[in-house]
């Protein structure tokens, strides 16, 4: 049976810079997710056009356009970097140039040119989830991402912030402290 062996992370965007290379639909897409679920990230976009309900998404969430074909320079001080062209040429050289320096690249539709995929995320305050079919079905993502909205309930952040005020309090080591919270958090996963 195969299996998923992805390494989920979450990164603080803010302290990385994005680039999108591209500007239609599918980049609309990748900025309209990363802005929803961080919207203080870094991100720079580069595109001969930009559609015109991404220029409003880059002036709302203060998003560098450049009005430009992509060349390697604006590889520069990128740490991650999602090629959305509809030109298979444009994002293979985009894949290379960041292999070639290092940089995480995520070529969109095409996870052979992938070292991450930018998958389903659940937010309600401080709990987030995120969602990976190791690149294989979105559409799953997208209806898992849709019941977990559902079930997870608006308060959560509530619960988990009383949960951080209480491990503050318990008394022990390292050890003890994780079998007290053990011991207390087990019931949220209890079946009815």
């Amino acid at each position: 049976m195969e299996r998923n062996n992805l390494y989920p992370i979450f990164l603080k965007t803010v302290n990385l810079h994005v680039l999108i290379v591209g500007g239609g639909n599918v980049a609309e897409e990748k900025l309209t997710f990363l802005t929803k679920s961080s919207p203080d990230a870094k991100v720079t976009m580069v595109s001969p056009m930009f559609r015109e309900a991404t220029k409003e998404l880059a002036e709302k969430y203060d998003v560098v356009l450049i009005t430009d074909k992509y060349q390697e320079n604006y590889l520069v001080g990128k740490h991650l970097v999602v090629a959305t062209t509809d030109k298979p040429e444009v994002n293979v050289q985009v894949y290379n140039d960041c292999r070639k320096l290092d940089k995480l690249v995520n070529v969109a539709d095409n996870p052979p040119y992938c070292d991450f995929y930018m998958g389903g995320i659940v937010t309600k305050g401080n709990v987030k989830i995120a969602i990976s079919t190791n690149g294989k079905s979105p559409t799953t993502a997208k209806r898992l991402r849709q019941f977990f909205e559902e079930v997870i309930p608006e308060d959560i952040s509530k619960m988990v912030q009383n949960l951080n005020d209480y491990r503050k309090t318990i008394k022990g080591d390292f050890e003890q402290k994780v079998d007290k919270m053990n011991e207390i958090t087990s019931k949220l996963v209890e079946k009815i």
